[in-house]
């Protein structure tokens, strides 16, 4: 008999359910609007250390305005079902393409043919961003949120007369170990067998290590204070706060248990009181964070980047947007992306929004904002679409 599992603090207009079938997943959905037929879609997607729910409090908004609204929990995440939660499981189904074919799949299960927009916050940007790229008669229109894209990844050009380089390890990881204050790359440390074991048993308690991860990343924590920084290279990344450049012998928990909050600070919290902090602490209790961080490890292996390079010097040409916390430093930890997004990246952008008041958890903190410049930009996508 399956485990009963608790309430989710919810609006009264969100509901919580599953669908069967979706690329070997049963996933679990929050979803506004869905009172009425034929409403237009949006597709929510979430980062981490997140879930559906980080999407509660924009989804009432995006439905009075007319939309069905599908926020799930993605693969590897809380209450969805069928990926492989162990490290050295199926790494290749936490692919890139792979969570594109889990939201084609998921809209597709609710009968729709197209999306008026997809939207996604921390690593649930890349995803929204290729599934704009890849299927731009499916997605009509992208919203990337405190993870700038880039741009796909690029084919070696005009080497054939050339030498071939050999594929190597990044020098910058050796680079930051060998500063007089020893640092190391969070992706990296995401992406090493115990950071699970670290995170899923910290000594503070899976409930007081999330706060304290989420009160360093946003606005809350006055040192957040984001500039561009000028290259990928060791002595610019340690201009980065810990939560992103580690101190080299420290745990994610050891990092943030430094900066966790004072009661005061934690009682005065409207944006992530106690009681909606539990229920994420209650899923990662009970799922650990692997299924998270397979997603960081398919990148820093590089073991998938031959695949994305299919795609290499297309651009997303679907009406796109750009919203981040103005206190995030997610827009500028890799240096050039920000640019990148908005002068080759994107060949349709018609907005980027760095909202005051908010770091990284930007529809969180800042949610009333956020829903105001997403339907600003979904009224905007649409005229863009009609001329």
């Amino acid at each position: 008999m399956a485990e009963a599992l608790p309430d989710i603090p919810l609006p009264s207009t969100i509901r919580s359910r599953y669908v069967d079938g979706i690329n070997g997943l049963t996933i679990h959905v929050l979803e506004a609007g869905f009172e009425t037929t034929g409403r237009p879609c949006l597709l929510l997607l979430h980062g981490f250390p997140e879930l559906a729910y980080s999407w509660r409090k924009v989804m009432p908004a995006l439905a009075e305005a007319g939309y069905h609204v599908i926020a799930p929990d993605q693969r590897g995440y809380g209450r969805t079902a069928g990926w492989d939660g162990r490290y050295d499981g199926d790494l290749n189904s936490f692919r890139l393409l792979n969570l594109v074919r889990d939201a084609l799949g998921l809209v597709s299960a609710f009968g729709y043919r197209r999306v008026d927009a997809v939207i996604g916050h921390d690593f649930g940007s890349p995803v929204a961003a290729w599934c704009a790229l890849v299927r731009p008669d499916v997605f009509r229109a992208v919203a990337m949120m405190s993870a700038p894209f880039g741009g796909p990844t690029s084919l070696p050009f005009d080497t054939a007369d050339k030498p071939a380089k050999p594929r190597g390890m990044d020098p910058v990881h050796r680079q930051l170990a060998a500063l007089p204050r020893p640092r190391k790359h969070y992706q990296w440390y995401y992406s090493e067998p115990h950071a699970d074991n670290d995170m899923h048993h910290a000594p503070q308690g899976v409930h007081d290590f999330l706060r304290a991860y989420y009160h360093h990343k946003s606005a809350d924590w006055k040192d957040n204070k984001p500039y561009p920084l000028k290259a990928w290279s060791a002595e610019e990344l340690a201009k980065l706060p810990t939560y992103y450049v580690m101190d080299l012998a420290k745990t994610m928990p050891e990092t943030v248990a430094a900066e966790m909050p004072s009661r005061e600070q934690i009682a005065a919290n409207t944006w992530l009181p106690d009681r909606e902090l539990a229920y994420y602490a209650g899923e990662y209790q009970r799922t650990g964070f692997q299924g998270g961080l397979q997603w960081y490890r398919c990148g820093t292996t590089g073991a998938f980047n031959a695949e994305l390079q299919t795609w290499s010097g297309r651009t997303i040409d679907v009406p796109s947007c750009f919203i981040s916390g103005k206190q995030d430093w997610g827009t500028h930890q890799r240096a050039g992306a920000f640019e990148a997004m908005q002068n080759s990246a994107c060949s349709n952008m018609i907005g980027c929004h760095l909202v005051d008041g908010a770091g990284h958890w930007v529809q969180q903190e800042q949610p009333a904002e956020v829903a105001r410049l997403l339907l600003q930009f979904l009224r905007n996508a649409a005229k863009a679409a009609a001329r």
